[in-house]
């Protein structure tokens, strides 16, 4: 079956930061996060205890992703509206510096 997206399609960009130190369970939430088809980009830093996770709020609630990453008590720190369009751009090598 064949998906398109339009690049206007609104996604939901949260900023996180979450218990550190446990990079097993970090790395295992953001697989675990990945394998879900509303979610476009997830990344969490275990060292740092920041992260971020892209996603289509309207196919999966924020609250879904935040009691999958429980257990790192994960604290919403910021928030983004983007587009398709938008993400792609970002995630160009020459754009895809972490602040």
């Amino acid at each position: 079956m064949k998906m398109a997206v339009k690049p206007e399609k609104k996604l939901t960009r949260i900023e996180l930061e979450f218990y550190k130190g446990n990079w097993e369970l970090a790395t295992t939430k953001q697989y675990e996060l990945l394998t879900n088809e509303a979610v476009w980009r997830a990344f969490l830093n275990s060292y740092t205890g920041k992260g971020f996770v892209v996603f289509d709020e309207e196919a999966l609630p924020r609250e879904e992703i935040l009691e999958t990453l429980r257990e790192l008590n994960p604290k919403v720190v910021g928030e983004e509206t983007l587009t398709v369009e938008e993400l792609i751009e970002k995630s160009m090598s020459w754009n895809n510096v972490l602040a």
